[in-house]
């Protein structure tokens, strides 16, 4: 009996001893199975933050170009706008000078001819006359220094323009100076 004793006790630890090396190196493969997953983990975390960076300064850089590109016209605009405001006294002295009577009709027609090519300059430029004679006042566009009394104009229409003004993709260069009838 001892010996069926021993003999069971003795088939009972092999088992256990090769059990243990299976148990083990399922541990072991099921440790080496979640260190693949946790380096697969980093470095599909590492791509995604390097992604995230890549979107970020492409961004960044996008947005850098639009606004030199926004300077660019705006400091484009104000050369212009500034240049146009520095001629426009020649244009008011030509003015004046046309609606003066002449004996010498060379000389009306030569301040006629700088008069047009001034103009056309202008327009080339993109700048142009603000409407005013005629039309409704608008304090945006016109400034009013003189009012009067006149009963064939409606109200608030514009009866005279003394300084004609001028405007360039919709900002005022300068305001047209006028008489604004009540």
């Amino acid at each position: 009996m001892e010996y069926e004793q021993a003999s069971a006790e003795d088939t009972t630890q092999p088992a256990a001893e090769y059990s243990q090396p299976e148990t083990e190196g399922a541990e072991a493969a099921q440790e080496e199975v979640t260190k693949e997953l946790s380096r697969e983990e980093q470095m599909q975390a590492s791509l995604k933050e390097q992604e995230d960076k890549y979107l970020r300064l492409l961004a960044e850089y996008d947005n850098f170009r639009k606004r030199s590109q926004r300077e660019r016209e705006t400091a484009w605009n104000t050369a212009k706008a500034e240049t146009a405001a520095a001629f426009l006294p020649v244009y008011d002295n030509l003015s004046r000078a046309l609606v003066q009577e002449t004996v010498d009709e060379a000389y009306a027609k030569g301040v006629q001819m700088t008069m047009t090519q001034l103009k056309g300059i202008l327009e080339r430029l993109g700048i142009e006359e603000i409407p005013a004679l005629g039309a409704t006042f608008n304090p945006e566009l016109h400034n009013a220094v003189m009012h009067v009394e006149d009963e064939t104009l409606g109200t608030n229409v514009v009866a005279e323009v003394f300084e004609t003004g001028f405007q360039s993709g919709g900002k005022v260069i300068r305001f047209a100076m006028v008489k604004v009838a009540n």
